[in-house]
């Protein structure tokens, strides 16, 4: 229905089918996963057949653009990227930013420990500018935007996004202990090591006071 949708198909589709198979990933069973790092500025995209085995990496985009510091989102506002676990729970074919695919954040955590007002309308979309977004230009969203799309359309209901402020390795937290956001940053890393060990997703709970855990 959407002009900037089928332009993305055009131009984007054959090609990353021929990726998909050379990972022996079935189109029509795509199951997606991102992953983004503030420091290294990147945006990661993983795949697999839907419920088979580990995810694969497909590709690998740089953020194009960024604001605010390490550390969550806690305000409308405070021009942070939010840190934390997220899915995808929404498209937009007309996004001012090209297309765009929204965040649902706030989420549990985010109103357990942000203000009042956290804000809202988190988007990975193209361009190369944000306040709080996650932008990767307009050539590299047609990807993004096509790739989440066909997840969808495969039956992925809850496409996850983890987003990062590093690595979170013991000696990285370790160089940033005194950081006022160190214990958030250590209950995200159990959700961090466990995608990074198995290449399969954590569940991922949030406590009573704002915490994330892993069962």
């Amino acid at each position: 229905m959407y002009p900037r949708v089928r332009a993305a198909y055009a131009a984007t589709w054959e090609p990353l089918q021929a990726l998909l198979r050379s990972h022996h990933i079935e189109p029509s069973r795509l199951e997606l996963f991102f992953r983004a790092f503030k420091i290294g500025q990147r945006l990661e995209v993983w795949g697999r057949n839907a419920g088979e085995g580990p995810y694969q990496l497909l590709r690998t985009y740089s953020i194009a653009g960024t604001s605010g510091t390490l550390g969550p989102k806690r305000a409308q506002g405070d021009g942070q990227v939010p840190e934390g676990f997220y899915e995808l729970d929404r498209f937009n074919p007309r996004s001012l930013y090209y297309l765009s695919l929204g965040l649902n954040y706030p989420n549990a955590s985010d109103r357990l420990l942000g203000s009042a007002h956290p804000g809202q309308d988190i988007f990975i979309h193209g361009s190369d500018v944000t306040i709080g977004c996650v932008p990767i230009t307009d050539a590299l969203i047609q990807e993004a935007y096509v790739l989440a799309v066909e997840a969808h359309n495969a039956g992925q209901q809850h496409i996850q996004v983890h987003i990062f402020p590093f690595s979170l390795t013991e000696e990285n937290l370790f160089t940033r202990q005194h950081s006022r956001h160190y214990d958030f940053w250590k209950s995200l890393q159990p959700g961090y090591e466990y995608f990074t060990r198995h290449h399969t997703l954590p569940e991922v709970l949030v406590d009573s006071v704002g915490s994330y855990a892993i069962r």
